[in-house]
């Protein structure tokens, strides 16, 4: 340990510090592990120390004491996400919210909370009321509400609500500063996309205000059908059926639902490809009308009225990140891409990349609102044979053109659109002046020439021992 981090830690020793190696190893990891690239760069991350905050003034102790003795700090959450968002690359302080978790309020259609709050405990507090958070990663059970904003991007509920940075889906961030003297900002509007999905590189979220909707006891379904852009074809007319309400409308290529969803195997075939529902009670007799409709797709499950020995658990979770995890599972070669299909080519360019790819791109894919739009999110299935190979994936992709992002990746650039976000970049130059918040995940900070042409590889990171 360096003397200034050394003397971080020292300085901060009456907080709740992490001793146990083993525990400083644990809270230094996320879930990089679904990427081989990234396995294979950053397995050996480590953290110098770990200190979990109690209160915001505990935060800004923190960041004041960091920032005198020049110690990189990274924020987390739970660690689910999946691209290395939150590994010190630099080591250094982790900073872990865990204890920041109260729900402060619940008022009609708002809901205010700490960043450390599991989405789960968030979600059952507002039932209570009567209602439910808009949006959640599939990780529903286990990540925080931080986590999400800090490096989410969507999840169940995009399908009616559209993307987390979509106007009107995050009322309020609280944000603290890791400078000499660190302020305690307010953020609403314009001012939201300077924090949100910025990975904690230029500040520390340390209260959340989001919108609620109304809770329902929704009917979680599968739906299979025998050929795959029928499939696709029944999620987006779904979607675009005004009158019924969804929260989750997924398609799953054969054969993902037989080879790594083992709780439903025994009702399908490999040959069936499946679509993952969630409707409101109130819809269920606009869907039903709507499937009596098609010829092409068949009812095999909905969770208030079955006849399976085994119940295969929330729907929800087959989807989103959870379909790559299910598999991995199963097959530890695979791993998987993100995929944007926009409005209007996305079935066409679907239809193009599952002719092209398939079985070793396996399409599985996610309705979500973009613009008003019914549109795709793919989180394709990769049979991962080689570094290169994978690049060649990507590359017949983005030439098709079907955005990808990249996860991959570990910087913002690099797993978005390759592209700065002026205003993250802006507001770090002000906020974390010696660039020590979650150092070397904002290329534009360290390196305002990078082409995109390659990977980027930050400098500082820790050499494996």
């Amino acid at each position: 340990m360096t003397p200034n981090v050394a003397a971080a830690k020292a300085a901060l020793s009456h907080l709740d510090v992490e001793e146990k190696e083993a525990n400083i190893r644990a809270s230094s990891r996320d879930f990089f592990w679904y990427s081989p690239v990234l396995k294979d760069r950053l397995d050996h991350v480590v953290a110098d120390f770990v200190v979990r905050p109690r209160t915001e003034a505990e935060v800004i102790e923190v960041l004041k004491t960091c920032y005198a003795h020049d110690c990189p700090v990274t924020t987390r959450g739970a660690g689910t996400g999946n691209y290395g968002q939150a590994m010190p690359l630099a080591g250094g302080c982790v900073m872990h919210l865990k204890h920041m978790a109260e729900v402060k309020a619940v008022h009609p259609g708002r809901v205010i909370v700490e960043p450390g709050c599991l989405l789960k405990d968030l979600d059952m507090v507002c039932r209570d009321t009567g209602q439910e958070i808009r949006m959640f990663s599939s990780t529903w059970a286990t990540a925080t509400i931080g986590g999400f904003i800090a490096g989410g991007s969507g999840g169940v509920g995009s399908c009616t609500w559209g993307s987390l940075r979509d106007l009107g889906n995050i009322i309020r961030l609280r944000v603290v500063t890791m400078e000499e003297e660190p302020r305690v900002l307010d953020f609403r509007g314009e001012e939201l996309a300077r924090v949100s999905h910025a990975y904690g590189t230029n500040g520390i979220i340390t209260e959340i205000e989001i919108p609620l909707a109304p809770a329902y006891d929704w009917v979680e379904m599968f739906v299979a059908c025998d050929d795959f852009m029928e499939a696709a074809h029944f999620a987006e007319q779904l979607a675009n059926e005004d009158g019924i309400l969804i929260k989750l409308a997924t398609v799953f290529e054969a054969p993902a639902a037989f080879e790594y969803f083992q709780r439903v195997k025994p009702h399908v075939e490999p040959a069936t490809h499946l679509i993952a529902l969630m409707v409101a009670p109130h819809s269920m007799d606009g869907f039903l009308t709507f499937l009596s409709r098609r010829n092409d797709a068949r009812l095999i499950y909905r969770n208030d009225d079955h006849d399976w020995d085994r119940e295969p658990g929330s729907v929800f979770e087959y989807g989103w990140n959870h379909t790559t995890l299910r598999a991995l599972k199963v097959d530890p070669s695979i791993t998987y891409l993100q995929v944007r299909y926009g409005f209007p080519d996305h079935l066409r360019l679907i239809e193009e990349m599952q002719q092209e790819f398939s079985p070793e791109v396996l399409q599985h894919l996610e309705v979500l609102k973009e613009n008003g739009k019914v549109m795709f999110a793919g989180l394709s299935l990769v049979k991962f044979s080689s570094e290169a190979r994978l690049d060649e994936i990507i590359r017949r992709h983005e030439e098709a053109g079907a955005m990808i992002f990249n996860p991959h990746r570990y910087t913002l650039e690099e797993g978005g659109r390759q592209t700065v976000d002026d205003r993250q970049l802006a507001f770090k130059r002000e906020a974390d002046p010696k660039g020590l918040l979650n150092p070397g995940k904002m290329i534009a900070w360290d390196d305002p020439d990078w082409r995109y042409d390659r990977m980027y590889s930050y400098p500082k990171l820790q050499a494996a021992e």
